[in-house]
């Protein structure tokens, strides 16, 4: 068998499975060590011997709901690669546009400091804290999360990374306000689907991904009013304040964080898909002004 003709049968079949049927080149790229460039230059070599079986057997199981992520190991992220398990939510392409418009924001808001410093919050696979890390070099970063099992998905991201980010295991700020610490800037993609519509979402979502990473209570917006509540206890005069959030929450979670910061500058982001994913808050002033 050809290269282009497992890819054509995985891409026929996921599609009537009802799957991505892009997942087929993933993994066949897994199976061959190659990179996209690679494989799409051997469409037309004969498949090595002992790929096609464990190939066809991932590609099952993609169809049974198993994430293409979890059979190999990682996901790609602001350019690089993650390793992501059963602990940690997997890093999705909308929250890349998260970290962007920190590192924007940041330019022009800490022109001049030497130091940033930052807070991930319900950090999982590390994905957000590493990559501001990396892609600023004034970022100074803590990590915290309430799973030890991902705190250590994450360590173990950083350290392959070559990213400094400090990691506290603990619930939202609480580790952030025991420190006495003030922030710059407060980053967080917390659990934000209504309870009741987990049991909704895709066999791959739903039965492979952390429930405590997805579920935000009755209305979905459980989390976001607790680090409102704490906020103004953990940043300082100047600080950015950035959300990622469920399609149909901006206008809620930016009313959370302006009832308490009244002063704040804050905003709804749409995504490239028009959806409304990021609210950010530039905060000038103390807190409580």
């Amino acid at each position: 068998m050809k290269v282009y003709e497992a890819l054509k049968w995985a891409s026929s079949f996921l599609a009537e499975a009802e799957r991505d049927h892009n997942a087929g080149e993933l993994l066949l790229r897994h199976h061959l060590n190659m990179s996209r460039s690679e494989m799409l230059a051997s469409l037309r070599m004969d498949l090595p011997d002992g790929v096609w079986e464990p190939f066809k057997t991932d590609v099952h199981r993609h169809a049974d709901g198993v994430p293409v992520q979890h059979m190999i190991g990682s996901e790609e992220f602001y350019g690089r690669s993650f390793t992501v398990n059963k602990e940690v939510l997997i890093p999705r392409p909308e929250t890349e546009e998260l970290v962007e418009g920190i590192l924007l924001k940041a330019k022009s808001l800490f022109k001049g400091y030497e130091t940033i410093a930052a807070a991930d919050i319900g950090t999982g696979s590390g994905a957000i804290a590493i990559s501001l890390a990396l892609e600023n070099p004034a970022f100074r970063v803590r990590a915290v999360d309430i799973a030890p099992e991902s705190l250590e998905v994450a360590s173990m991201n950083a350290e392959s990374l070559g990213a400094e980010v400090e990691f506290l295991h603990g619930d939202l700020l609480a580790p952030v306000m025991e420190s006495g610490t003030k922030m710059d800037v407060v980053v967080s993609n917390p659990p934000y689907i209504p309870d009741a519509e987990v049991l909704e979402l895709s066999p791959v979502v739903r039965d492979h991904e952390p429930h405590r990473a997805l579920a935000g209570g009755a209305d979905g917006l459980d989390f976001y009013r607790r680090l409102a509540a704490d906020i103004p206890r953990v940043i300082s005069t100047r600080a950015l304040i950035a959300f990622e959030v469920g399609a149909g929450q901006g206008e809620d979670v930016k009313a959370l964080l302006l009832e308490q910061l009244p002063n704040a500058q804050a905003e709804v982001r749409y995504d490239i898909n028009g959806k409304d994913r990021m609210v950010f808050a530039v905060v000038e002033g103390a807190p409580h002004d």
